[in-house]
């Protein structure tokens, strides 16, 4: 092959991102130098956080270029290498997706087995938001055996690892949210003592039903009414781990709520923000735990796949309207 084919920025959003945003563009597949790899994607990931990347403002990761290739998670089969420990054949965890070929600078690329899991699992269950789930659960908000936990955005590709992962560590009681009767229903099937759709009532009140004796652990996807209602549920010392709010992410306005801050005093919670690039430490213990209970058939994970590189803005355009169940992914 010859020609690669590439996603660009084509303009930056005002709210809700639209297919003018984003530009199918044909290059040149590259050529490897020194220490680098030419990689044929064959899956990558759209994600949530890519929403703030869209916008020219100061993160914690920069923003996405203009005219140029968006970037994020994905997996390939290495094409040619001039680099030290690789070879055409191998599979490739790295962060250049958004294009069929990838010039991928060898200490950026990590090596990884097709025999082990399907390759899809690097980029969902084993991947980033398996160890986001772990981190966020165990770590960030401190869970222990017996308490009482509420995962918004429940069905996601996030959430619905934390629900279980709850479950499997001893949680007493797990309440889910999200956005369809049928991920409500799915949420029940992979174990959630409770769920519910944010659709159809006050976040407040369904949580109030689903947790009368409220929470321990809150697990933030959404923020918002979301974040309210689970401060108002929050028991004394109570931790909620903050992953993501994408209620806001789109918005133009500054968000109404939450407007019940003043009783993270009285109750004495940690409300506490994490990027789970600050928790490698847990990889191995993560893989080596979450490996085991996918082995046994006790942890589950679902997926929705979009096929082919011109349907990628699509496909993050449907995870951000909620059109996924699980982890959104693009076969290239």
């Amino acid at each position: 092959m010859t020609t690669n084919r590439e996603i660009h920025l084509a303009s930056r959003p005002d709210g809700w991102p639209t297919p003018e945003n984003f530009r199918l563009v044909d290059t040149s597949v590259p050529t490897a130098g020194d220490g680098q790899l030419v990689v044929r994607n064959l899956v990558m990931s759209v994600d949530p956080y890519m929403r703030g990347r869209m916008n020219d403002v100061k993160s914690y990761v920069p923003p996405f270029r203009l005219d140029a290739p968006l970037d994020g998670g994905a997996v390939g089969e290495v094409v040619q290498s001039r680099a030290e420990g690789f070879a055409p054949g191998d599979v490739v965890l790295h962060g250049l997706g958004w294009r069929e070929y990838a010039l991928v600078d060898a200490g950026s690329a990590r090596t990884v087995d097709p025999t082990l899991a399907p390759v899809n699992a690097y980029l969902s269950v084993l991947g980033m938001p398996g160890l986001t789930a772990y981190a966020g659960l165990l770590e960030v908000a401190g869970m222990r055996a017996g308490e009482m936990v509420f995962v918004s955005a429940a069905a996601g590709a996030v959430g619905s690892l934390v629900g279980q992962i709850a479950k499997l560590r001893g949680a007493a009681r797990v309440v889910g949210s999200a956005g369809s009767p049928a991920k409500v229903e799915r949420l029940r099937a992979l174990g959630f003592d409770a769920a519910f759709d944010y659709h159809d009532g006050p976040v407040r009140d369904q949580l109030r039903a689903a947790a009368p004796d409220g929470i321990d652990v809150y697990f933030d996807n959404v923020g918002g009414d979301h974040l309210e209602a689970a401060i108002g549920a929050l028991r004394p010392h109570g931790r909620a781990a903050i992953c993501g709010m994408i209620a806001q992410y789109n918005a133009t306005e500054p968000p109404a709520a939450p407007r019940n801050l003043a009783l993270v005093i009285g109750k004495q919670l940690t409300l506490r923000g994490f990027l789970v690039n600050s928790y490698g430490h847990l990889r191995e213990q993560f893989v080596r735990e979450v490996s085991g209970w996918l082995r046994d058939g006790r942890l589950h994970h679902d997926e929705t796949v979009v096929d082919g590189i011109e349907n990628a803005p699509a496909a993050f355009l449907g995870l951000l309207r909620g059109e996924n169940l699980g982890k959104m992914l693009v076969r290239l």
